[in-house]
């Protein structure tokens, strides 16, 4: 068995995923290619030493359709007879895809691969490559009241935990304060490429308070729902969730071994993998058992993580984790999650990949967990150590 470690980690900032967005202009691909070029050019390789490119996209219809992880290797000049593939495990797509090249240098099938991903929100919005699927008669055989959308998941986990309006507005507060400290501490500058002139996330929202939030409507109630649902309260607004995002994504992994061949310094390897399924109607509930089962496999406890990334689809999503796990609020996202960094959905896997490898670095770290709730109910979760 091999080890397999990340050696770099870049990102695009974030666009708002709507018209006039920083980065609505810009075509998929080429938001794709242009991190796929970065990590050659920061690293000094050639195309033809990358055996596989894996790439996490959602949305595959339109613009992202036909292999978007193709199409961004040919855009960004690879050699053509570099492969790709485009994977998709909902939010935690890229993520998988990490999983997927790690677990291919682990077992020697891989050298050095890339992993990544991209959504445009704004061009391809989210749902569009579904909008026209009929239902199946065995998942309404299943589960005859239907199932729901995140949002309604997002606000199911709000009751079942007990969370009020003011805890979720006030957790999405603190993203946004943590997420513009670490900007201006300049936490992000050797991450984030520059996108012409877009330099920093659009998302991030340094001036929020609860009091403004507090003023934003919930958007996931309907008359259906309420009389389906009498016990929620109606707690979600755009303002405690993620925003719609544009933005790619990608990771150089490689073996241990390789590295050293090529005069690279591993920055981190990878330690322990998990996925879950869990229950589909609450959707979002799976980081708990993914998180469960991964330090079960790595006989770490909750308490040897130096820092957790646990994605901020909706403010009940890690505020229902921190509150099962019993972890510490202070390592939770510490430089801001995608409530105010931006939930490009392809794209947030190797988002907070690079996010995590960059904390350990800054504050002498050991040990990361990264975990993603998923569209279905699953979850990925990840843990890396930093070298």
């Amino acid at each position: 068995m091999h080890t397999a470690v990340i050696v770099d980690v870049v990102r695009t900032p974030a666009g708002r995923g709507k018209r006039g967005g920083a980065l609505s202009a810009m075509h998929p691909v080429d938001l794709a290619a242009g991190v796929l070029t970065a990590l050659l050019e920061r690293n000094g390789l050639e195309s033809t030493q990358i055996d596989d490119v894996l790439f996490g996209c959602v949305s595959q219809i339109g613009d992202q359709s036909m292999n978007i992880g193709r199409q961004a290797v040919l855009a960004a000049g690879f050699d053509e007879s570099v492969p790709a593939t485009t994977i998709d495990r909902q939010c935690g797509s890229s993520q998988q895809a990490a999983h997927f090249a790690a677990q291919g240098v682990i077992s020697g099938a891989y050298d050095v691969a890339i992993a990544g991903g991209v959504e445009s929100m704004s061009r391809v919005p989210l749902g569009s490559a579904w909008a026209d699927a009929s239902p199946s008669a065995l998942m309404q055989k299943r589960y005859p009241e239907g199932l729901v959308n995140q949002g309604v998941s997002a606000e199911l986990i709000a009751t079942k935990w007990g969370f009020s309006r003011t805890q979720l507005d006030e957790f999405s507060v603190e993203s946004h304060r943590r997420a513009a400290s670490a900007w201006a501490d300049g936490h992000f500058a050797s991450q984030v490429l520059p996108v012409g002139d877009v330099t920093i996330d659009e998302t991030v929202r340094a001036t929020t308070t609860a009091d403004k939030l507090a003023g934003l409507p919930t958007v996931f109630r309907t008359d259906e729902l309420a009389a389906r649902f009498p016990e929620i309260d109606w707690a979600i607004t755009p303002g405690n969730s993620s925003p719609l995002t544009d933005a790619a994504s990608a990771s150089l992994i490689m073996s241990e071994a390789k590295a050293k061949e090529l005069g690279l310094t591993p920055r981190a390897r990878f330690h322990s993998f998990a996925v879950v399924g869990d229950d589909p109607l609450y959707m979002l509930t799976g980081p708990i058992p993914a998180t469960r089962r991964i330090l079960e496999r790595s006989g770490l406890s909750i308490d040897d993580i130096d820092a957790y990334e646990v994605n901020e689809a909706f403010a009940s999503v890690p505020l229902a984790w921190l509150q099962e796990l019993h972890a510490d609020p202070a390592r939770l996202n510490p430089w801001g999650g995608a409530i105010a960094l931006g939930h490009a959905v392809g794209a947030s896997g190797t988002r907070l990949l690079g996010t995590l490898v960059a904390h350990l670095e800054a504050t002498g770290g050991r040990f990361g967990l990264q975990t993603m709730c998923e569209g279905g109910g699953m979850a990925n979760a990840t843990i890396i150590e930093r070298l």
